[in-house]
């Protein structure tokens, strides 16, 4: 098991074993000892790549079982699998923000911890955004030298 630091005041975090991760994927709570891990499963730079592969790896089974299943040409197998595998990951991710402050508070967490922690991350680099754009959009206002 891997440990580093986490984003929740230095506490090492510990990443689970493949089993628990598979549990952890479709929707399980992980035992305390991995709040840290799963807080910073949620709030790294890769989190969104993170949640599309927890997404594909719940629907990976149901996709297997029905090319295996359904009769038919293989091409249109393919075909219904890759449609329901689309139709999964667009429902996914459009809940993919509810989805990480439910883990969240599954693991412990004030809901809207992910949120706050990934907004604090991102504050540096959105306050030189905001200052570019300020300089680029919203110029000094000419002033007006009206006393001729």
């Amino acid at each position: 098991m891997t440990e580093t630091k986490g984003p929740d005041g230095g506490v090492p975090v510990r990443r689970p074993d493949p089993v628990r991760w598979l549990w952890y994927a479709f929707g399980g709570r992980l035992p305390s000892r991995y709040r840290s891990w799963v807080l910073r499963d949620l709030t790294c730079r890769t989190w969104a790549v993170r949640h599309i592969v927890r997404a594909l790896v719940q629907v990976s089974p149901v996709a297997v079982a029905l090319f295996l299943l359904i009769p038919g040409s293989p091409a249109i197998r393919i075909a219904g699998v890759v449609a329901g595998l689309l139709l999964g990951l667009l429902y996914s991710c459009a809940y993919m923000y509810e989805i990480a402050e439910h883990r969240v508070a599954q693991a412990g967490y004030e809901a809207g911890t992910a949120h706050a922690v990934r907004e604090e991350s991102h504050w540096e680099a959105r306050q030189v955004q905001a200052e570019r754009y300020a300089a680029r959009w919203r110029p000094e206002p000419a002033t007006c030298d009206c006393s001729e």
